[in-house]
């Protein structure tokens, strides 16, 4: 039987991709995870991370265009007015956004975007984009994010406190989330991570985008 037919049986439609976005506290490891998740050799295909915009200072090891697009404030601001993010937000000072063109493109062509976004974006996809899945991912305990973000040695004691009394702030969202993986040991939070995408990828309905 022709894949043609099998689509006109069951009404399932040639696959579009899905925005999964992660979200949790400075300093838990979401760059880690996602890194191990897509990266060569082993990683899952099918799945793009889009860079979002920041404004915060580029950090030790950061590559502009990779880890994020770096601009200044007026370059950010001028973005905004012109309608380029998705979303944007504030965080600890800092303004930070998701590019909106690509995505379109990325989904049409059958493959996932993955959004590395704090939790007031992450409503506002959600808001923008009904179907994406909302992934929280959570410290075992604040002591552990603490040693965590002192073990970084980019920030100063302030900063560091600042970001711990934010990741209570955002954790007391994670329920808005669709899953929450903790990440204790970063091989299980990405395994965790990849069952949650590879379930959606299966799910009834998931090849209409619905």
């Amino acid at each position: 039987m022709h894949r043609a037919d099998l689509h006109a049986i069951t009404g399932i439609t040639s696959r579009q991709g899905r925005v999964f976005v992660v979200s949790g506290p400075s300093g838990v490891g979401k760059d880690a995870v996602i890194r191990e998740l897509i990266g060569a050799p082993a990683g899952l295909p099918g799945i793009q991370r889009l860079v979002t915009a920041t404004t915060r200072p580029q950090r030790r090891g950061e590559t502009d265009g990779v880890d994020y697009h770096f601009l200044t404030p007026d370059e950010f601001t001028k973005r905004e007015a012109s309608g380029w993010f998705l979303e944007t937000a504030t965080f600890v000072g800092h303004r930070y956004g998701t590019p909106l063109a690509p995505i379109a493109d990325i989904l049409k062509a059958g493959i996932d975007v993955i959004l590395k976004i704090e939790t007031h974006g992450a409503r506002e996809v959600r808001r923008r984009i009904p179907d994406a899945r909302l992934v929280f991912v959570m410290p075992l305990s604040l002591e552990a994010l603490e040693s965590r973000l002192m073990s970084r040695g980019t920030e100063s004691a302030a900063d560091i406190a600042k970001r711990v009394g934010e990741a209570e702030r955002e954790i007391a969202s994670a329920h808005e989330y669709d899953f929450v993986v903790v990440n204790d040991h970063l091989c299980v939070a990405v395994d965790e991570l990849r069952a949650i995408i590879l379930a959606e990828r299966c799910r009834v309905g998931a090849s209409a985008h619905g």
